[in-house]
């Protein structure tokens, strides 16, 4: 479904990564680990139009996808969500499901955010900006879930928050991959993603470092031999 073949990117007049290959199947789960600074949320970037790459090729669907931008990829069925919730904060949730639904039935599709998470029941009239941090984690993540996409591609879902919201954001997740979505996970929570994964890609220094199967390594492997602590 989606390949990225030596794909060189950075900013300005940094090169961040260097000559990367990855590839997603359909309805695979990818699992994208590595420190902190190890190129993940910039592939990530790469990967979906947000940041184009110096050199090399990305395709979706064998489509030459390197020269488009975001929305030519979000027509294609690709979800990007960011680090840091990706909503608006000024407007109402409802308001953030109305531009999430891209033309779709407004209230069917609060129906079906509410349905997911109820704890937005309540929150429909709120400004999106005064959601708790796992509230507003819910909210992002349901534009993953309302617009049917084909590819979901997650920054650090469960950053900065608690171990039952995370447990909620990865039922979601799981929920996905049983529709046969394709994911590709950044996480911090390296069991996490191990569960949840088929493929595990580990970057380090913009190179891809080890790519293997997620039910053929442990945490404590990852832990040890590739992020160089012990857990």
């Amino acid at each position: 479904m989606l390949t990225l073949h030596e794909v060189t990117a950075g900013y300005g007049d940094t090169t961040v990564l260097r000559d990367v290959n990855l590839t997603v199947g359909d309805g695979e789960v990818v699992a994208l680990l590595g420190p902190n600074g190890a190129g993940k949320t910039t592939l990530l970037r790469a990967a979906t139009g947000f940041l184009r790459p110096r050199s090399g090729r990305v395709s979706l669907d064998g489509k030459d996808m390197t020269a488009e931008p975001a929305h030519r990829y979000a027509r294609r069925g690709v979800c990007h969500l960011p680090e840091g919730r990706g909503i608006f904060p000024s407007l109402t949730v409802r308001e953030n499901i109305a531009i999430q639904a891209r033309g779709r039935d407004v209230e069917k599709s609060a129906a079906e955010v509410v349905d997911l998470f109820p704890a937005l029941g309540t929150r429909l009239r709120q400004a999106a900006g005064s959601l708790s941090g796992g509230e507003q984690q819910m909210l992002a993540l349901s534009r993953a879930y309302i617009t049917s996409p084909r590819l979901v591609v997650v920054d650090e879902a469960s950053l900065g928050l608690s171990p039952r919201v995370t447990d909620t954001i990865y039922e979601l997740l799981a929920r996905l991959a049983e529709r046969g979505v394709s994911l590709v996970v950044v996480e911090q929570y390296v069991q996490r993603a191990l569960a949840l994964a088929r493929t595990v890609y580990i970057l380090n220094h913009g190179a891809v470092i080890h790519v293997g199967r997620a039910n053929d390594i442990t945490a404590d492997d990852i832990y040890e031999k590739y992020l160089g602590i012990g857990h």
